[in-house]
């Protein structure tokens, strides 16, 4: 399948065929990020976990510098980040007024600075540990609020098990999006839970996207009994694919540019943290609508009586939808021809126990005209 193929919509893709490997990677992917967590847990910012954090602007001064400076104080467990291009950031967990005075002194004179320069340059603060967890607590509380009410929502919009598929779509992402920062242990501050939600969002949207799709076919006269339900979900993801590579694309190239130029040109640490967990979340999200929710759905409706009763009709008979479905033709029996694009009748399905299909009508052929009875 090429590229010009799927920007043309003329993609045939078994997507079925490659949904087992997307579940395989998933759950390969899942038990890596569970693992990470139990091991290594996740980097949490002095937000969450509680403390001191001093910065100082201090070109030339390095890590190993701040560490080596940092322990002859007895202050080896602090640790020490150079943020943008040139700020020196130490956080520790402790707190005391005490620590605070020692912390502004080290850094003070590895920046170089002295007196009432030191009291101005360097920028202390301080986070008490019931903070931090008021922002975990209420985050869970959140995320929890987010999943209910999707639930509620797909489940009048679409129905109940569409909406478990979004949901099992959405734990995916979330589990898997965590345990790269565990895996990375890039640090978790509050605006990466920020950015985490409002993935979830950008998830939601294009599995519905699918879904909505899934529906439409399901209602359509052109492929009633002529498709399994696994069947239609892969002819609806070949219908969304283009639009979905493209909404993916126009999300991710303005997240890179935040990346690159915010975080790595202006040095804005803020910015580069929403950005790292925006491109993971996008990422994710993308391949769960298309591994992972679509192939949820069809695994559970495959398994209600209409449905089931269907595949085993169709497989005994062998009278399936001969071609794909062109976007927008009516509901009548039309079908695609795969070489020149363009919309012909559909053949008429064989009768049941034959299992074979009636030639397609040659085009263009003209019946031919009957002949004049001669004159007596």
């Amino acid at each position: 399948m090429s590229i010009r193929a799927i920007i043309r919509g003329e993609n045939h893709i078994d997507f079925a065929r490659w949904w087992r490997r997307g579940v395989a990677l998933s759950a390969v992917l899942i038990v890596l990020s569970v693992a990470s967590l139990a091991v290594r847990g996740l980097n949490l910012s002095v937000e969450f976990t509680g403390g001191i954090s001093v910065e100082v602007a201090a070109p030339g001064v390095s890590v190993d510098e701040a560490r080596s400076a940092l322990a002859e104080a007895g202050l080896g467990n602090a640790k020490v980040q150079i943020v943008g291009q040139d700020t020196l950031r130490v956080q520790t967990a402790e707190e005391s007024d005490d620590l605070q005075g020692q912390l502004r002194d080290i850094l003070g004179e590895l920046a170089g600075l002295s007196g009432e320069q030191m009291d101005a340059e360097v920028s202390v603060s301080t986070v008490s540990p019931s903070w931090g967890e008021d922002i975990t607590r209420q985050s869970v509380r959140a995320l929890v609020f987010f999943l209910l009410a999707i639930l509620l929502y797909l489940t009048l919009r679409l129905e109940l098990r569409m909406a478990v598929g979004a949901i099992i779509a959405v734990v995916h992402d979330v589990i898997i999006s965590v345990g790269v920062y565990s895996v990375a242990q890039f640090e978790v501050s509050p605006g990466t839970v920020i950015a985490f939600l409002t993935i979830l969002g950008y998830s939601i949207y294009d599995t519905v996207v699918v879904y909505d799709k899934v529906k439409e076919n399901e209602s359509r006269a052109s492929l009633a009994g002529r498709m399994t339900y696994t069947e239609m979900v892969s002819l609806s993801m070949n219908q969304v694919l283009l639009r979905s590579l493209n909404t993916s694309i126009t999300s991710i190239l303005p997240v890179i540019s935040l990346l690159v130029i915010g975080a790595g040109v202006l040095g804005a640490v803020t910015i580069g943290q929403f950005a790292v967990a925006l491109l993971i979340g996008l990422v994710v999200g993308t391949y769960s609508s298309i591994m992972v929710a679509a192939p949820a759905v069809a695994w559970m409706k495959e398994r209600e009586p209409r449905f089931r009763q269907l595949r085993e009709r169709l497989d005994q008979t062998g009278a399936r939808s001969a071609g794909p479905v062109v976007e927008g033709a009516p509901d009548a029996e039309r079908a695609e021809d795969g070489s020149t694009g363009v919309a012909t009748a559909a053949p008429p399905i064989a009768p049941a126990g034959t299992g074979t299909i009636p030639p397609r009508p040659r085009k263009g052929a003209i019946p031919p005209r009957p002949r004049k009875k001669g004159k007596r």
